[in-house]
């Protein structure tokens, strides 16, 4: 379950990071209640200000990283994505060094994927890069996931949203998961459903209460043997 102790760094915080996440967004149309934007874009883009405001929080205790990411970030793309219960906001991840990663966090309630391809490259002296790559749901299988947290650092694709509210206090967002809420003050959006083709997304984490991985096929090679 997504470490929700961060909570209590909000009145830290909260001042120095407004504005501080910014989210791009591709213009759309919206038709009875749905927006659909034909390309879908999400960037995270940190300020001085409030990276320091949440070093000394972390340094404090305030804040805690449900796990320490790795130092690498990988890849993960998909032909479609549908899920009930969409929340994002900003938020930041921690490595084992402590460096500070600031990342937009995508929560789903529950997720559908097809055609799941995950990457990601690791260069070793003497050796040079080794690709380590995972499908799963092709065909008429399906990758299942409940209560999914993406922290990414890039996300592309067409997406479709149905009851959606942009700008909404990050720290009383309701629609994804319990713990899906970010920082008081902080931007944050969410939708009742998503639906997106063409996912591409780079990210420092991934994590959920259930994931299925339906037909996983996993492959290691020298080389880089990407995604996309």
């Amino acid at each position: 379950m997504r470490d929700v102790a961060h909570r209590s760094a909000r009145s830290l915080v909260y001042s120095t990071l407004r504005g501080d996440l910014r989210m791009k967004e591709a213009q759309g149309r919206q038709v009875a209640g749905r927006v659909r934007w034909r390309r879908f874009a999400v960037v995270a883009v940190p300020g001085f200000a409030a990276t320091a405001a949440l070093a000394v929080a972390l340094a404090d205790g305030a804040l805690a990283a449900s796990f320490a990411v790795s130092g690498q970030e990988f890849k993960v793309g998909a032909s479609s994505l549908t899920g009930n219960g969409f929340a994002q906001y900003g938020g930041i991840d921690k490595n084992a060094r402590g460096k500070l990663l600031p990342v937009a966090v995508t929560a789903i309630k529950n997720a559908e994927i097809h055609d799941l391809c995950q990457s990601v490259v690791t260069t070793l002296p003497m050796i040079g890069d080794i690709s380590l790559k995972l499908h799963a749901g092709q065909g008429s299988k399906v990758v299942e996931a409940t209560d999914l947290f993406l922290d990414a650092t890039q996300m592309s694709g067409d997406a479709e949203f149905e009851n959606i509210e942009i700008g909404r206090d990050a720290s009383t967002l309701n629609k994804g998961p319990a713990s899906a809420q970010g920082l008081q003050d902080a931007f944050g959006q969410q939708a009742k459903s998503i639906k997106m083709t063409g996912l591409r997304q780079t990210a420092w984490a991934t994590n959920a209460g259930k994931f299925k991985l339906s037909g996983l096929n996993m492959t290691i090679k020298l080389g880089k043997d990407e995604c996309f």
